[in-house]
C-alpha cells in the first residue's frame, strides 16, 4: 500500500514591469497604488502608498527635463526609474504575503493590487510507500530523501513486525526488493543513514507481495 498527499497551488505574483518606456512605467505604478489604496487586503502596506506616489512624481518630472535634454536629466531619469522600481519590487513582496496569507483568495487579492499572477505547482512531499514490483515476489519500496549524502537501510518482516530480516542498503531513497513471497503481506521499513549516523526506523507500510 502507497501513501500519497494531495498537492496544493501556490499563486505567485507576477510584476511585469515595463521598464523600457517611462510613460507605461508610471501608468503601471499607478494602477498599482489605486488598487492597493483602502483594498482590505492591504491596511498597512509596504512601502507607504505616499512613497510610491512621490516616487511617481519624480520620475515624470525627471522623465520630462529628459526629454527637454537638459544636462545631466537622462542620468537622474534613470536613478529616479530604478527607484520606484526599488519600491514596486517591496510592494511585490507585500502583495506576496498577502496572497500567501489567503491562499484559497491568492489570485484575486494579487489581481486586486492591479498585479499579475501566475501559478507554481508545489509538489506534495514524499512518504514512504510500497508498491508491487517489476516482477512477481518484488516490491518497490519509495521514501523522502533524507539528505544529499545519505544512504537508506531497508527491512521487512512476513510475521507483523515481530522479527525484521535485513535488505540490501541503498544510496537512494527507493530500491526494489525481490524474492518476496507472492501471495503474502509484508511490512517494510526504512531508516535514512547520515553523517551523525542512523536515524530512527520510520513506521513501516503493509503490502500484499503479487
Amino acid at each position: 500500500m502507497s501513501t500519497t498527499t494531495s498537492s496544493t497551488h501556490r499563486t505567485i505574483v507576477s510584476l511585469k514591469l515595463p521598464t523600457s518606456k517611462v510613460a507605461a512605467l508610471v501608468t503601471y505604478a499607478q494602477g498599482i497604488v489605486k488598487g492597493m489604496a483602502g483594498n482590505p487586503s492591504f491596511p498597512n502596506p509596504t512601502p507607504a502608498l505616499p512613497a510610491i506616489t512621490a516616487a511617481i512624481n519624480d520620475l515624470q518630472i525627471a522623465e520630462t527635463a529628459a526629454l527637454a535634454r537638459t544636462k545631466g536629466a537622462v542620468a537622474t531619469r534613470n536613478e529616479k526609474r530604478t527607484a520606484l522600481v526599488v519600491l514596486l519590487l517591496e510592494a511585490k513582496g507585500c502583495v506576496q504575503a498577502a496572497a500567501d496569507a489567503n491562499v484559497e483568495n491568492g489570485a484575486s487579492i494579487i489581481q486586486s493590487a492591479g498585479m499579475g499572477v501566475r501559478k507554481a505547482f508545489v509538489h506534495p512531499p514524499r512518504v514512504f510507500g510500497a508498491t508491487s514490483g517489476p516482477v512477481s515476489g518484488s516490491v518497490k519500496l519509495v521514501a523522502a530523501s533524507a539528505a544529499r549524502r545519505a544512504s537508506y537501510e531497508w527491512e521487512y518482516s512476513t510475521d507483523g513486525g515481530a522479527t525484521w530480516v535485513t535488505a540490501p542498503p541503498s544510496l537512494q531513497a527507493k530500491t526494489v526488493l525481490t524474492g518476496l513471497k507472492a501471495g503474502t503481506t509484508v511490512q517494510f521499513r526504512y531508516r535514512p543513514v547520515v553523517k551523525t549516523g542512523g536515524e530512527n526506523w520510520s513506521q513501516p507500510v503493509s503490502l500484499l507481495v503479487p
